[in-house]
C-alpha cells in the first residue's frame, strides 16, 4: 500500500506554454500528472492548482480548459482544486503564492514538464524565499515549437532552445507583470530633511508607501529581501526600480550596508568587510543606503568635503557606538572637520514602544538616566534615538548639526516612532518576524 505523504500541503500542476508558444499534449501531460500524484498519495491529496496558458485576448474561453481529464481523477481531488489561467506565468505564480500566503501554507509540490525546469526554477528563485519549501517531480513531455527562432549564438537544448534563453523569457516576464502592479498604500512617499543640503546631497527616508508588496506586514514599499521572509526577490527589487525612479537615482548604483549590529563600518572603493552596519564615500553618483524597521537609519554628511555616510543603528549598534565609528571614519578617510559633519537620525522605535531585559538597559542607563524609563520593572523603556544622540554630541558633533525626535522639523517630520504609525512605517516591535524594511539613503550629486 502507498504511503500517505504529509510533507505537502499544496500542489502545483504546471500545464503553460513556456513562453515559446510550445503546444504541450494536455491529455499526455495529464497522464503524467495523475501517476505522480497516485503515486505520492494513496487518498487526500492537497489542494491544487493547474496553471494554464491563456492569451489576453481569449480571455474568459475555453471554460472546459481540462476536458481531457476524466471525471473520476478530478473525484480524487477531495480537498479541491482551482484553474488559474493567464499569458504570463509570473501572473500565475504570484496569485497562486498570494492565496497560499493568506492560508500560511509554505510546502509545495510542482509538477512539471522536464523540458520547463531550467524557466521554472527562475521563476521560484526570483519570486519566492527559502521559506517556502518546494518538492519537484518532473516528467518527459514531447513538445512541438511554433515559429521558434533562437538567437543564433544560443546553446540549444534538444527542443531547440536553450537554458539562457528560458531564462531570458522568465525574466522579461517577471519584469513585465511587476511593472504593471499598482502601487499599494497611496503614492511613494519620501521624507527629507532640511538639515541635509539639497543642492549637494540627494537624500531621503522611505515609508511603507507606494510600493507593491501584497503581504500584511510588508505591504507596500519593502526594500529588504531576507530567507527568513515571504517578500521575494523580484518584488523587492521592482520595489527599488520605483524607490529610483521617484528619488532621482539609479538602482545599480545602489550600495546598502550589510547588517551586522554592530559597529563595523565600509569605505567605499577599498576592500570590504565581510559585515559592516556603516558605510562612508566621498564617490558621486553613488547612492548608499542603511535599513531601518525599528533601528535606527542615521545620515552623515559634510557639506564642505563633500562626503557623506550612512549607518544602521539597533540597541547593539549603538552601545557599540556605530554612529561616532562612521563619524571618526569620516575623519580620518576624507579629512571631514568634526564641525562641519550633519547627522539626521531617521524613523525608529521611540520610548514609548522600546523595551529590553533589565540588565541591557542598565547600559543605557550608564550613558544617561534619562535613557530608560521604569528601570527597576523587568522590561524598562529604552530612548535609543537620545542616547545616540548623547553619544554623538560627546564624540564632538555639535547639538545644532543633529536632527532627532527633540529637534522639531521645519517640514516633513523623519524622526517618527515607527511603532506608533503603522500606516507610515514597517516595525519589527510591532509586526513580529515577517516584517518589512524601509531605508535611510543618501548620493553626493554630479
Amino acid at each position: 500500500m502507498v504511503e500517505e505523504s504529509v510533507n505537502e500541503e499544496v500542489v502545483l500542476i504546471d500545464l503553460f506554454d513556456s513562453g515559446y508558444h510550445i503546444d504541450v499534449d494536455k491529455h499526455k501531460a495529464l497522464n503524467h500528472v495523475w501517476t505522480i500524484i497516485k503515486k505520492r498519495y494513496s487518498t487526500n491529496v492537497p489542494f491544487t492548482f493547474f496553471m494554464c496558458h491563456q492569451k489576453a485576448s481569449c480571455e474568459g474561453s475555453n471554460p472546459n480548459l481540462l476536458s481531457e481529464a476524466t471525471e473520476a481523477h478530478f473525484d480524487y481531488l477531495k480537498n479541491g482544486y482551482k484553474v488559474v489561467k493567464d499569458s504570463n506565468m509570473a501572473a500565475i505564480l504570484y496569485s497562486i503564492k498570494q492565496e497560499i500566503d493568506a492560508l500560511d501554507i509554505n510546502k509545495i509540490l510542482l509538477i512539471l514538464p522536464q523540458e520547463r525546469r531550467i524557466q521554472m526554477d527562475i521563476y521560484v528563485e526570483n519570486m519566492f524565499t527559502p521559506v517556502y519549501e518546494f518538492m519537484l517531480e518532473c516528467y518527459k513531455m514531447h513538445c512541438e515549437m511554433d515559429n521558434i527562432t533562437p538567437p543564433c549564438n544560443a546553446k540549444q537544448t534538444s527542443n531547440g532552445i536553450s537554458d539562457e534563453d528560458y531564462k531570458v523569457i522568465a525574466r522579461k516576464n517577471m519584469r513585465t507583470y511587476f511593472q504593471s502592479l499598482p502601487a499599494l498604500k497611496g503614492d511613494l512617499v519620501i521624507l527629507k530633511s532640511q538639515l541635509i543640503p539639497e543642492e549637494t546631497f540627494l537624500h531621503g527616508f522611505t515609508t511603507r508607501c507606494g510600493g507593491i508588496t501584497p503581504i500584511p506586514t510588508l505591504s507596500g514599499l519593502n526594500l529588504f529581501c531576507s530567507p527568513k521572509r515571504k517578500d521575494p526577490k523580484a518584488v523587492v527589487e521592482e520595489n527599488f526600480c520605483r524607490l529610483g525612479k521617484a528619488a532621482g537615482f539609479d538602482p545599480q548604483t545602489y550600495v546598502p550596508i550589510k547588517v551586522d549590529h554592530a559597529a563595523i563600518v565600509k569605505i567605499l572603493g577599498k576592500t570590504e568587510p565581510e559585515r559592516y552596519d556603516g558605510i562612508i564615500t566621498n564617490q558621486k553618483g553613488v547612492t548608499i543606503a542603511a535599513p531601518g524597521a525599528d533601528c535606527i537609519p542615521i545620515l552623515f554628511c559634510d557639506p564642505v568635503k563633500k562626503a557623506c555616510g550612512a549607518a544602521h543603528s539597533g540597541w547593539k549598534g549603538t552601545l557599540l557606538g556605530v554612529s561616532m565609528a562612521t563619524v571618526n571614519t569620516m575623519v580620518s578617510e576624507y579629512q571631514c572637520d568634526m564641525k562641519d559633519i550633519l547627522v539626521v537620525l531617521g524613523p525608529s522605535v521611540g520610548p514609548c514602544c522600546f523595551t529590553l531585559k533589565r540588565e541591557e538597559a542598565r547600559a543605557f542607563h550608564d550613558i544617561d538616566p534619562q535613557c530608560v524609563r521604569q528601570i527597576e520593572s523587568p522590561r524598562p523603556y529604552v530612548d535609543i534615538r537620545r542616547a545616540t544622540r548623547i553619544l554623538l554630541e560627546r564624540g564632538g558633533i555639535l547639538p545644532h548639526n543633529i536632527q532627532d525626535d527633540t529637534i522639531a522639523d521645519k517640514s516633513q517630520n523623519v524622526t517618527l516612532c515607527t511603532s506608533c504609525h503603522p500606516e507610515k512605517f514597517f516595525s519589527h516591535v510591532r509586526d513580529g518576524e515577517n516584517f518589512g524594511t524601509q531605508i535611510c539613503f543618501i548620493a553626493i550629486r554630479e
